[in-house]
């Protein structure tokens, strides 16, 4: 990993070495995911079951697990396991329950406005799968819409090379209220939950992460359905003062380097002493990670060390970094977090490494990346919720209002807008 300098590159270039690009693009693969939508949307599950098996599982059957091999999975997982995954899904719904909002009105004697907070109807979650299994996902983005109250929740996750959906993934969905289960992964499934098949229900909202063919067909399809957010590729932001511990430091930038190489691993502190102590103890633990050629791609490209002129310029580089999961290890975590104003999920002081707010404190994983943060915020109970306003005046309380309505409309050009308020209060 190389080690930068502000007081030797400058401020904007250290900001530079953080910025992602979120773009999703790539005509090739754009082509080939509008192909996939078109099939899938003239031909329904009988699209769905040939791209399964040409991408999946020859072995498939067909497209929806059933009720037999559902109640199976229980079984086949070891008693420590299923006890951590209920543990887990019982500490994100205790989490998630405190973001439930009321709808609400305010009534005065010739007037009511209010706003009504309703769950949507129906929701896909995509969880991929295939060689790999993820139940932390199933639960992460299934429980906020189900303590939300949404009705039916739609899971689509590819089949294995056997036709199976793994045993995790099943037990997830089951502790997490998941209606349904169909072994559909890639662009189609996507398509599917959009435009709903014979199988597939069509959903109001996907959500989930994926790969560049998924997040494609989410984008297209935006508009047709709604969307959590583009997801890109894991990453991780260090802030860190001269009383951090190196290893514990070194091993939360691994844990999100981990994942791909396309992953990114950043630390920012003024001490130039920790910074090599950091990269030193990052060289010795890849020694023995079974991760460690993905690990050394993704820091060799997406990694970086920057050494600041004080901490409050960390601060500020990290909050233009607008990271995933942001790390604050410094002496007073939470005095610190009033200087963080961008970030998906915010990990204090040496006991809060990046696993716990992955599998177990109880916000939800899937978090804005590749600066989004910005502007979005961690999948959550208002994620599955909609709002609609209402308005009821009487006569008296609409006159008192029909001069300054009036002029707004006929300012715009609307003639037909104030003739609507005008109607209502000519005398009988």
């Amino acid at each position: 990993m190389r080690v930068i300098r502000t007081i030797e590159i400058g401020f904007e270039e250290a900001a530079l070495a953080l910025r992602r690009s979120n773009i999703q693009d790539n005509p090739d693969i754009e082509r080939i995911v509008r192909e996939i939508i078109a099939d899938v949307r003239a031909r329904g599950d009988h699209a769905l079951l040939e791209l399964s098996r040409r991408f999946d599982s020859s072995e498939l059957t067909g497209i929806e697990v059933t009720a037999d091999a559902w109640n199976k999975a229980e079984d086949q997982i070891p008693q420590e396991l299923k006890k951590a995954i209920t543990m887990a899904s019982e500490n994100i719904a205790s989490f998630h329950e405190k973001q439930k909002k009321t709808s609400w009105l305010d009534s005065q004697p010739d007037k009511v406005l209010g706003q009504i907070v309703r769950p949507l109807d129906r929701v896909g979650v995509y969880v991929p799968g295939g060689t790999a299994s993820y139940p932390s996902t199933v639960l992460m983005t299934v429980i906020p819409a189900f303590v939300a109250g949404v009705r039916e929740i739609v899971l689509c996750t590819p089949a294995r090379k056997d036709g199976t959906v793994h045993p995790l993934v099943l037990f997830a969905a089951k502790v997490s209220g998941v209606s349904r289960i169909v072994t559909v992964g890639g662009a189609q499934a996507v398509a599917a939950m959009a435009f709903g098949t014979e199988t597939v229900p069509s959903v109001d909202k996907i959500v989930g992460p994926g790969n560049l063919y998924v997040n494609i067909a989410k984008k297209l399809l935006w508009g047709v359905v709604d969307i959590d957010m583009l997801a890109g590729p894991s990453e991780v932001c260090v802030v860190a003062d001269d009383g951090a511990n190196p290893r514990f430091a070194a091993l939360d930038m691994l844990t999100q380097a981990e994942h791909d190489t396309d992953s990114a691993a950043y630390l920012i502190t003024p001490s130039l002493e920790l910074a090599y102590a950091i990269q030193a103890e990052i060289e010795l633990q890849l020694q023995s990670l079974p991760r460690r050629e993905i690990l050394r791609e993704a820091l060799e490209s997406s990694g970086v060390i920057i050494v600041t002129e004080s901490m409050d310029q960390a601060y500020e580089l990290a909050n233009l970094a607008a990271p995933e999961h942001l790390a604050l290890m410094v002496r007073d975590p939470l005095a610190a977090l009033g200087k963080i104003k961008n970030a998906g999920a915010v990990l204090m002081g040496d006991y809060s490494p990046q696993s716990l707010g992955d599998y177990m404190a109880g916000p939800s994983h899937t978090l804005p990346t590749s600066g989004t943060a910005r502007f979005a915020s961690p999948l959550n109970v208002d994620t599955f919720l909609k709002k609609s306003s209402f308005i009821y005046y009487t006569k008296d309380a609409l006159a008192e209002l029909a001069s300054p309505i009036t002029a707004f409309a006929r300012a715009e050009g609307f003639e037909a807008h104030a003739a609507a308020v005008e109607a209502r209060l000519v005398k009988n």
